[in-house]
């Protein structure tokens, strides 16, 4: 466990709350005196919160009593998402401090997204302590630059929020961008400094231990992918429950009007206040047609313990028998609903439904089903309340990470306490993967693939050996257009099929579509990668782009991901832009200016052998989002294209044959 240091913050937050000396003579009497016969109580100035130490080494302080709740919300907008996160404290202005609820906010802004006043306190840069009320803000301190991503910052602002404004119950939400178990935030101001999941723990224990409270009612993340089985287990000692999305959130986030619930009746408890907040998001959602990828779910986490115990037992069997369910996990794997997908898998967070996963292995691995359904329980019992969009339909609550390749797993997952089991049965699947004998690794019959026309499309198909066909977990199409000079610029990757007949034959189809993409100007061919979802009939397409802010030129540019659903008639559903922050593994809502510039990315084959992922150079669109218009265009008579068909086994070796052919 880090040791946070002893002694007074830079913040002086015990005297945010009551007033800075330095602040034109203004004193804690005088301040308390400015509050009487407010709605906020009376600051308790003999009870500390700055002078921290470690829980370990102190006598826990006497927990404040109050009535209705305290709300603290850690605003970490000091980052692209700022103009969001803004309207998210007017939303909270909406309903204000009161009866029922304080809002208490540790707000800090950037100078670079956002001028925008809030309520009643204008602009700002840095961050303000804040005692929200209804169209205003009362201002406790102006803190200055901070750094967001300090566990201290956290542990001096819980204990004093909780010991200044008590209550009967207490919720933390952290907003910002969210990476599943590598954390949260990432303060641009401070070397876009997160709070990691280890940091997380001690800044919550800390200021929990400060303020003499056990554990908060509500901890929330209005942030991406932070409803992790392990965010879960880690933080379960620290709260009753946890509100969370497993996918990638717009922009928006909550609605924080939700909170005139605890006005409307202070006595509210943690799990209808849950509910309302995730009825609010929804609502929000669809009103801004970004509900279609939505997830929101509420953890019971007094019963992660059943969880924890159910995951051991699971992961314990799995990883005895890593090698032999090795091509039944590796195929579960590869069609389980997915999180933060990217076509760079270098870009892709490989977070997976823990349930679904579960449930999947556990149909078609008999020797572990009864473990499997000890999890799908605890896991079902534990989720009180969710919401999913429709191409997110039967999301469980949880997530988990699982990379498909040692490749792309990160070392730093192994400081996750709380997913030791699992990290270690990685370890072994990838193992088992890394064993398979040569002669039972996929390989084609020739080089050359089978190809045809027909009203379906290109056909491309070839036959492999079948001593590699019980350890196969995908099949691919991918196709590109082939350039004068030989460069092939890929295009696109979709789902082929393994013939179930004991053929060997691997069959994929190309339409002859390519996703384009236009500004009303010009329009670009862009990469896409689908998969569809059988029982919705909707397919998911995620396009990698690059963004050019104005005036910075075009030697660097930000990584960004449009993901957008098609119904089955072809029409869009939703399309959302998300923001790569490779400093922080995060992805957040993009927000442009309209004469930037959005360029396609795709992935370019040379002559030489050498592949990389590039922008195009030729066509750049305005960046004005909404006005851009998308469509699958079949591809002019004559173009000249290179298919590859491949399978890969569970370690990831593959094979692939190839053709070229000419769009008749």
């Amino acid at each position: 466990m880090r040791r946070l240091t002893v002694g007074l913050l830079t913040l002086a937050l015990v005297a945010t709350a009551c007033g800075s000396d330095s602040e034109a003579g203004r004193t804690p009497d005088s301040v308390a005196a400015d509050q009487a016969g407010s709605d906020a109580p009376t600051p308790d100035t003999t009870t500390p919160g700055t002078d921290l130490v470690d829980p370990a080494d102190s006598s826990p302080a006497a927990a404040p009593t109050g009535e209705g709740w305290t709300v603290l919300v850690y605003s970490i907008a000091d980052t692209d998402l700022e103009p969001f996160m803004m309207d998210d404290v007017n939303e909270m202005g909406t309903v204000g401090s009161g009866p029922g609820v304080n809002i208490v906010g540790l707000v800090d802004r950037s100078s670079d997204y956002s001028a925008d006043p809030v309520l009643d306190v204008g602009d700002w840069q840095g961050a303000k302590l804040l005692h929200i009320q209804e169209g205003s803000a009362e201002v406790l301190d102006d803190l200055g630059d901070v750094n967001t991503g300090d566990p201290q910052l956290l542990a001096d602002f819980i204990a004093t929020g909780i010991t200044n404004f008590p209550a009967a119950r207490y919720s933390l939400i952290i907003s910002d961008h969210g990476a599943s178990w590598p954390g949260v935030g990432g303060d641009e101001s401070s070397q876009y400094d997160t709070l990691s999941l280890a940091e997380l723990e001690a800044g919550i224990q800390a200021g929990l231990a400060g303020a003499g409270l056990d554990a908060f009612d509500l901890l929330g993340f209005d942030a991406c992918l932070m409803a992790t089985y392990e965010v879960a287990s880690e933080l379960a000692p620290y709260a009753d429950r946890l509100l969370a999305s497993q996918e990638l959130e717009p922009g928006h986030g909550w609605d924080y009007g939700a909170l005139q619930l605890l006005n409307d009746n202070p006595d509210t408890d943690v799990d209808t206040l849950g509910s309302a907040l995730i009825d609010g998001f929804e609502a929000q959602a669809k009103a801004q047609d970004t509900s279609t990828e939505i997830t929101l779910s509420l953890v019971d986490l007094t019963k992660m313990g059943a969880v924890d115990a159910a995951m051991n037992e699971f992961t314990s069997a799995l990883t005895e028998r890593a090698a032999a369910l090795g091509p039944i996990i590796g195929r579960e794997r590869a069609k389980v609903l997915s999180f933060g997908r990217n076509p760079d898998p270098a870009n892709d967070t490989h977070m997976v439904d823990l349930g679904i996963l579960v449930s999947e292995i556990g149909i078609d691995a008999l020797d572990v089903s009864d473990q499997a359904d000890t999890v799908i329980r605890a896991i079902n019992d534990s989720v009180v309340d969710s919401v999913a969009g429709a191409a997110t339909q039967g999301a469980t609550g949880l997530s988990i990470y699982f990379p498909p390749q040692q490749t792309w797993f990160s070392s730093d997952y192994y400081a996750v306490e709380a997913a030791a089991g699992w990290s270690g049965f990685l370890d072994a699947y990838y193992t088992g993967g890394a064993e398979i004998p040569a002669d039972e690794q996929p390989q084609f019959e020739g080089n050359d693939a089978d190809i045809f026309f027909d009203e379906d499309g290109l056909n491309v198909s070839g036959i492999f050996d079948l001593a590699a066909e019980g350890n196969i977990v995908t099949a691919a199409i991918d196709y590109g257009i082939v350039d004068a000079d030989g460069t092939i610029t890929f295009i696109g990757v979709e789902p082929a099929a393994v013939a179930d007949d004991g053929s060997g034959r691997a069959l994929g189809i190309f339409d002859l579509t390519v996703l384009t993409i236009s500004d009303g100007q010009d329009t670009a061919y862009a990469y896409l990668d689908m998969r569809v979802d059988e029982e919705s009939g909707l397919a998911t397409i995620d396009v990698p782009l690059a963004y050019y802010p104005p005036g910075e030129g075009t030697t660097s540019y930000d990584d960004v991901l449009l993901s957008l659903v098609f119904d089955s008639d072809g029409n869009i559903v939703s399309e959302t832009y998300y923001l790569y922050n490779e400093e922080t593994d995060t992805y957040g809502e993009l927000t442009t200016e309209p004469n930037g510039i959005i360029v396609p990315l795709v992935y370019q084959s040379n002559p030489d052998g050498t592949g990389e992922w590039v922008p195009t150079s030729d066509v750049g669109l305005f960046a004005d989002l909404p006005n851009l218009v998308y469509d699958l265009e079949p591809l002019e008579s004559g173009t000249q294209l290179y298919v590859e068909l491949s399978v890969s086994d569970f370690g990831g070796n593959e094979d692939f044959v190839s053709a070229y052919a000419t769009v008749p």
